[in-house]
């Protein structure tokens, strides 16, 4: 006999989106949270996400509980890690696959689906519902390991900035100091930087050049793959 479309015999359980977003204010890392409305864990502090609509993809449904919930639409998020442990929602068997995405602060303006959207520092995360301080150490690691094999900082910086600037960004995901030299001769030989503007001629050799990314090259680099040693 021919089963009907999801009347099958066997338990199945829901689908869930979480996102992890990562913004960056110049010196800090931090993750934007949204304030639960609803139990379970209500007033608790947990990543923009939802239930998966039986009509999309569990990208789509990312995207529309992120704009939903924080008023944030971005074309580009990225799976990372699919939580299915037994018990991880009190309310049903649930299974979420996570996703993260990296904005601008100014990006974000609030959404209607939840009490409030805050950005935090990494060390300043509240206790969160469900497993999300789990999902937030893997979104973390994931972090480390994607800006050492392809360039950080287009979806993070503003679009003119110093090469202090995107120090202070790797420093800041990497929790490690760099060689100021080094660093500055390092990402000059990427050739994903150009110059923003020219310097005043009698301008002091203290007065910091200002750069922006090379989209092309940026987005070539980050098709091909590299890997960044210090």
């Amino acid at each position: 006999m021919e089963e009907k479309n999801y009347c099958y015999k066997y338990p199945h359980p829901a689908v869930t989106s979480d996102c992890v977003i990562f913004g960056f204010d110049g010196v800090a890392i931090k993750v934007l949270l949204i304030q639960r409305g609803i139990e379970p864990y209500k007033d608790k502090w947990a990543f923009p996400g939802g239930f998966m609509q039986i009509d999309e993809t569990v990208e789509e449904c990312a995207k529309r509980e992120l704009e939903e919930e924080t008023g944030l639409k971005t074309t580009s998020v990225e799976q990372f890690y699919t939580f299915s442990d037994v018990n991880r929602d009190p309310r049903e068997r649930v299974i979420t696959v996570a996703h993260y995405a990296l904005v601008r602060l100014e990006e974000v303006k609030g959404g209607d689906d939840a009490m409030s959207a805050q950005w935090f520092a990494m060390n300043e995360i509240p206790s969160l519902a469900f497993d999300h301080d789990r999902i937030l150490r893997i979104a973390v690691n994931r972090l480390k390991e994607r800006i050492c094999f392809e360039p950080i900082g287009f979806e993070l910086l503003p679009e003119i900035f110093t090469m202090s600037a995107l120090q202070n960004l790797y420093e800041a995901i990497l929790e490690m100091k760099f060689d100021r030299r080094n660093f500055y001769n390092k990402m000059l030989k990427l050739g994903i930087l150009s110059e923003a503007e020219e310097r005043p001629k009698n301008a002091s050799r203290r007065t910091p050049i200002k750069y922006r990314f090379n989209a092309k090259k940026y987005a070539e680099l980050k098709q091909k793959g590299f890997r960044l040693e210090f």
